[in-house]
């Protein structure tokens, strides 16, 4: 029996290729059909890469032409897959919050490695620069910053902005400040699920008036958990910042934290390493540096992670000292605190600017000044 190609192309249209809404001939999934006597080929192609959908494929187009055309055909299906071009990568981005420049995630993987002290006196180093700061104590299950800040006894203000009653920050050394501890009592425990715990950073982010900020730091919790999430949802964190130790077991989990902000469905770019507690150097020998920690381990980390390394601040009594009076280190002038903390706030500016500079499309509003690079206050 001599096989008619449009005998063969009317029996195709009653069946679908796989994933397609039309009939595989007027979809356009069947790209050639070629008859001789009783032989057939077809050639089809479609966007479903997996086996069993070229099988199916294969099989349907066997069974329909032997039912409708002719029983003992010959028939040959050659399948090709041409898969669609791959979507862009969900990233998690929030809304922008009117009047903040840049928001700076400080993390730790590990608790105890000093990050809201680390925060702090950035913050205040920040401040010293010139530049308008907010810090938001996003630890809602330890929060520290208004001891910090010696505002433990504070509480916001309510003020009205455009006909809404928002949140004032507390301010103090030039830094505005909320935390979740403004609203507890000091002995007082937060035992909250995760969306109830999300709920309260929620509002302490939109509900406040922050006015015009240059830098939004958040003190972020420990760990790599729901808190982290929610924070890069709600907002376009401009870049992280991770504190370690120099100690191997934290920087197994500095390692976990820039892994979670590189994720490719966060994709939120690592600023770079700072190493706290980096040394001792007693007071009376302040030439002497002794590795209690080890020595170097999250610069090391820095360079296997391809990740900046943005200094090193040493273990001296008057930084603890100076967090627990609430007055940050960072603040005294002419020590090696004030200087450790003013090249890694100017290595933390300029890895902002590059930042913004590599990646305009996601950056929400560019640094536009450079005085945080001469830490001189004008």
């Amino acid at each position: 029996m001599k096989l008619n190609k449009q005998d063969i192309l009317n029996a195709l249209k009653t069946i679908t290729a796989p994933g397609e809404g039309e009939n595989m001939v007027d979809s356009g999934a069947v790209t050639n059909v070629v008859t001789f006597a009783d032989e057939v080929i077809v050639d089809i192609t479609i966007k479903n890469p997996s086996l069993q959908a070229r099988k199916k494929t294969e099989v349907e187009i066997l069974q329909t032409i032997h039912r409708k055309v002719y029983e003992k055909a010959k028939i040959k299906v050659n399948v090709k897959v041409h898969a669609p071009a791959a979507q862009p990568k969900n990233e998690i981005k929030g809304k922008a919050i009117p009047g903040i420049q840049n928001i700076v995630a400080v993390a730790s993987g590990k608790g105890g490695v000093g990050k809201s002290t680390v925060t702090a006196n950035l913050a205040v180093t920040l401040s010293k620069m010139g530049f308008k700061v907010g810090v938001l104590d996003a630890d809602i299950y330890g929060p520290s910053i208004p001891i910090m800040f010696d505002v433990a006894n504070e509480r916001p203000l309510s003020v009205n902005v455009d006909g809404k009653s928002k949140m004032k920050p507390v301010e103090n050394y030039g830094v505005k400040v909320l935390s979740i501890g403004f609203f507890t009592k000091p002995d007082q425990a937060v035992i909250w699920r995760g969306p109830m715990a999300s709920k309260a950073l929620n509002q302490m982010i939109f509900d406040a008036a922050w006015g015009e900020l240059d830098f939004l730091l958040l003190d972020l919790p420990p760990g790599t958990g729901d808190i982290h999430l929610s924070i890069m949802q709600a907002l376009p964190i401009t870049g992280a910042v991770v504190v370690s130790t120099p100690q191997n077991v934290a920087l197994a989990d500095a390692k976990k934290g820039v892994a979670m902000f590189q994720q490719d469905s966060i994709n939120v770019p690592v600023l770079g390493i700072i190493e706290n507690m980096a040394y001792f150097t007693p007071a009376e020998l302040p030439e002497n540096k002794y590795y209690i920690f080890g020595k170097e381990g999250a610069k090391h980390l820095a360079d296997d992670l391809k990740v900046p390394f943005l200094g090193e601040v040493p273990l001296i009594q008057s930084i603890r000292e100076a967090g627990d009076l609430g007055r940050p280190a960072a603040l005294q002038t002419a020590t090696p605190i004030e200087d450790a903390f003013e090249t890694i706030t100017r290595e933390v500016v300029q890895q902002v600017v590059n930042r913004n500079d590599a990646l305009p499309a996601t950056e929400a509003i560019k640094i536009t000044t450079m005085a945080g690079c001469s830490a001189v206050k004008k």
